[in-house]
């Protein structure tokens, strides 16, 4: 029987939390049940494994994440969506550092494709760059370079990597305008009919 006011998704909630104040792949059922104050097996009620656990935080990272750039990009085309998308992308894993590292992991497709959050993603990232009308395979490499781009360059601000004396938002806000330039002037698949 599970423990009362256990719930699943208080048990990934917290588990997020977890992930954010001592990392994601630091992340245990055993650091789980000390933050409930219970045995490690009353929350095997709520959630299968800790490989389980991880999806199901994953999942709702995944979530939170593109709730808020859907906030950030609607009504907005081009550029403003453009940037507004990468903005909430970055505040999104410069605040939530470890719920961010789960979104990087790799899950089952076959899970994946029952999530909405992957489809929302999907939905909100096609629909922003429905406005440099590009067309599959086109749209493939410009989301494959987009995310590239902004996980190498939050991943490395969130370790303190970027020293030079340059303002740090400065190279950030140059870095989306040059993606807008290159998504503007897309090279098309030579190899597509």
């Amino acid at each position: 029987m599970a423990r009362a006011g256990l719930t699943t998704d208080r048990v990934v909630a917290a588990a997020a939390d977890l992930a954010d104040e001592v990392g994601f792949e630091n992340v245990s059922l055993s650091a789980l049940a000390r933050r409930f104050g219970v045995k490690d097996a009353s929350l095997y009620s709520h959630v299968r494994n800790l490989h389980d656990l991880r999806t199901r935080i994953a999942f709702l990272a995944g979530g939170e994440m593109i709730d808020g750039i859907a906030a950030a990009v609607a009504g907005r085309a081009g550029r403003d969506a453009l940037a507004a998308f990468a903005d909430a992308y970055r505040e999104y894993a410069l605040e939530h550092p470890g719920r961010y590292a789960a979104t990087q992991t790799r899950i089952d497709q076959s899970l994946a494709a029952t999530a909405p959050a992957f489809a929302r993603t999907a939905e909100v990232t096609y629909g922003m760059l429905r406005a440099y009308g590009l067309a599959e395979p086109d749209l493939t490499d410009a989301v494959r370079l987009l995310r590239s781009t902004f996980h190498g360059y939050c991943a490395l601000e969130a370790t303190g990597a970027f020293s030079a004396s340059r303002d740090v938002q400065t190279s950030w806000t140059r870095a989306v305008t040059a993606l807008h330039v290159t998504l503007e002037h897309w090279p098309r698949d030579e190899s597509t009919p």
